[in-house]
Protein backbone atom coordinates (compact mmCIF):
# COMPACT_ATOMS: atom_id res chain seq x y z
CA UNK A 1 0.00 0.00 0.00
CA UNK A 2 2.62 2.60 0.98
CA UNK A 3 4.95 1.56 -1.85
CA UNK A 4 2.53 2.79 -4.48
CA UNK A 5 2.89 6.43 -5.49
CA UNK A 6 -0.86 7.08 -5.53
CA UNK A 7 -0.87 6.68 -1.76
CA UNK A 8 1.46 9.66 -1.50
CA UNK A 9 -0.66 11.71 -3.92
CA UNK A 10 -3.85 10.92 -2.04
CA UNK A 11 -2.26 11.71 1.31
CA UNK A 12 -0.95 15.05 0.01
CA UNK A 13 -4.42 15.87 -1.37
CA UNK A 14 -6.02 15.09 2.00
CA UNK A 15 -3.46 17.22 3.84
CA UNK A 16 -3.90 20.18 1.48
CA UNK A 17 -7.67 20.18 1.67
CA UNK A 18 -7.70 19.63 5.44
CA UNK A 19 -5.42 22.64 5.85
CA UNK A 20 -8.11 24.85 4.32
CA UNK A 21 -10.14 24.53 7.52
CA UNK A 22 -7.60 26.75 9.28
CA UNK A 23 -6.17 28.81 6.42
CA UNK A 24 -8.18 31.58 4.68
CA UNK A 25 -9.09 31.45 1.00
CA UNK A 26 -9.91 35.15 0.62
CA UNK A 27 -9.52 38.22 2.83
CA UNK A 28 -11.50 41.37 2.27
CA UNK A 29 -14.39 43.59 3.22
CA UNK A 30 -17.61 41.62 3.32
CA UNK A 31 -21.14 42.83 2.55
CA UNK A 32 -21.57 43.93 6.19
CA UNK A 33 -18.55 46.29 5.78
CA UNK A 34 -16.40 44.28 8.17
CA UNK A 35 -12.81 44.88 7.09
CA UNK A 36 -10.26 42.05 7.02
CA UNK A 37 -12.90 39.37 7.12
CA UNK A 38 -11.35 36.03 6.07
CA UNK A 39 -13.26 33.46 4.02
CA UNK A 40 -12.44 30.00 5.36
CA UNK A 41 -13.89 26.53 4.90
CA UNK A 42 -15.72 26.71 8.21
CA UNK A 43 -17.63 29.88 7.24
CA UNK A 44 -20.27 28.25 5.04
CA UNK A 45 -22.23 25.09 5.76
CA UNK A 46 -22.00 23.73 2.20
CA UNK A 47 -18.29 24.50 1.92
CA UNK A 48 -17.63 22.78 5.25
CA UNK A 49 -19.57 19.67 4.23
CA UNK A 50 -17.93 19.47 0.81
CA UNK A 51 -14.44 20.06 2.21
CA UNK A 52 -15.01 17.24 4.68
CA UNK A 53 -16.26 15.02 1.86
CA UNK A 54 -13.11 15.62 -0.20
CA UNK A 55 -10.89 14.83 2.81
CA UNK A 56 -12.77 11.61 3.56
CA UNK A 57 -12.82 10.60 -0.12
CA UNK A 58 -9.04 10.94 -0.34
CA UNK A 59 -8.40 9.16 2.97
CA UNK A 60 -10.78 6.30 2.27
CA UNK A 61 -9.32 5.94 -1.20
CA UNK A 62 -5.90 5.19 0.31
CA UNK A 63 -7.19 2.03 1.97
CA UNK A 64 -9.02 0.66 -1.08
CA UNK A 65 -5.79 -0.45 -2.73
CA UNK A 66 -7.13 -3.93 -3.56
CA UNK A 67 -9.96 -2.58 -5.71
CA UNK A 68 -8.35 -0.34 -8.30
CA UNK A 69 -11.56 0.34 -10.24
CA UNK A 70 -13.23 1.73 -7.11
CA UNK A 71 -10.08 3.75 -6.41
CA UNK A 72 -10.19 5.33 -9.87
CA UNK A 73 -13.88 6.15 -9.49
CA UNK A 74 -13.37 7.69 -6.06
CA UNK A 75 -10.49 9.77 -7.37
CA UNK A 76 -12.69 11.09 -10.17
CA UNK A 77 -15.48 11.78 -7.67
CA UNK A 78 -12.93 13.65 -5.50
CA UNK A 79 -11.90 15.76 -8.51
CA UNK A 80 -15.53 16.68 -9.20
CA UNK A 81 -16.11 17.47 -5.52
CA UNK A 82 -13.08 19.76 -5.54
CA UNK A 83 -14.28 21.54 -8.68
CA UNK A 84 -17.67 22.13 -7.05
CA UNK A 85 -15.88 23.34 -3.92
CA UNK A 86 -13.87 25.88 -5.91
CA UNK A 87 -17.11 27.07 -7.52
CA UNK A 88 -18.72 27.50 -4.07
CA UNK A 89 -15.72 29.50 -2.89
CA UNK A 90 -15.94 31.68 -5.98
CA UNK A 91 -19.64 32.27 -5.30
CA UNK A 92 -18.85 33.26 -1.71
CA UNK A 93 -16.10 35.64 -2.88
CA UNK A 94 -18.68 37.53 -4.93
CA UNK A 95 -20.40 38.55 -1.67
CA UNK A 96 -17.31 40.56 -0.68
CA UNK A 97 -17.05 44.18 -1.80
CA UNK A 98 -13.24 44.31 -1.89
CA UNK A 99 -10.32 42.07 -1.05
CA UNK A 100 -7.68 39.69 -2.36
CA UNK A 101 -7.09 35.99 -2.66
CA UNK A 102 -4.58 34.63 -0.19
CA UNK A 103 -1.61 32.45 -0.98
CA UNK A 104 -3.46 29.54 0.64
CA UNK A 105 -6.09 29.52 -2.12
CA UNK A 106 -3.49 27.64 -4.19
CA UNK A 107 -4.11 24.61 -1.94
CA UNK A 108 -7.29 23.88 -3.88
CA UNK A 109 -5.42 23.80 -7.18
CA UNK A 110 -2.80 21.54 -5.58
CA UNK A 111 -5.55 19.24 -4.34
CA UNK A 112 -6.92 18.96 -7.87
CA UNK A 113 -3.44 18.22 -9.17
CA UNK A 114 -2.75 15.56 -6.51
CA UNK A 115 -6.10 13.84 -7.12
CA UNK A 116 -5.43 13.82 -10.87
CA UNK A 117 -1.93 12.38 -10.37
CA UNK A 118 -3.37 9.70 -8.07
CA UNK A 119 -6.01 8.71 -10.63
CA UNK A 120 -3.34 8.51 -13.32
CA UNK A 121 -1.08 6.34 -11.14
CA UNK A 122 -3.97 4.03 -10.25
CA UNK A 123 -4.80 3.70 -13.95
CA UNK A 124 -1.16 2.81 -14.70
CA UNK A 125 -1.26 0.12 -11.99
CA UNK A 126 -4.48 -1.27 -13.42
CA UNK A 127 -3.01 -1.42 -16.93
CA UNK A 128 0.13 -3.12 -15.58
CA UNK A 129 -1.95 -5.79 -13.84
CA UNK A 130 -4.02 -6.38 -16.99
CA UNK A 131 -0.83 -6.79 -19.06
CA UNK A 132 0.68 -9.22 -16.60
CA UNK A 133 -2.53 -11.27 -16.59
CA UNK A 134 -2.56 -11.30 -20.38
CA UNK A 135 1.00 -12.67 -20.49
CA UNK A 136 0.17 -15.61 -18.22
Amino acid sequence: MIQRIQTIWLLLAAICIAATFKLPFYIGTNALNVASSPLMASDSFFITILTSAVVFTALINIFLFKTRIVQIRLSIIGIFEEIILIFLYYREVKTFTAGTYTLWSVLHILTLLFLFLAARAINKDDNLIRESNRLR
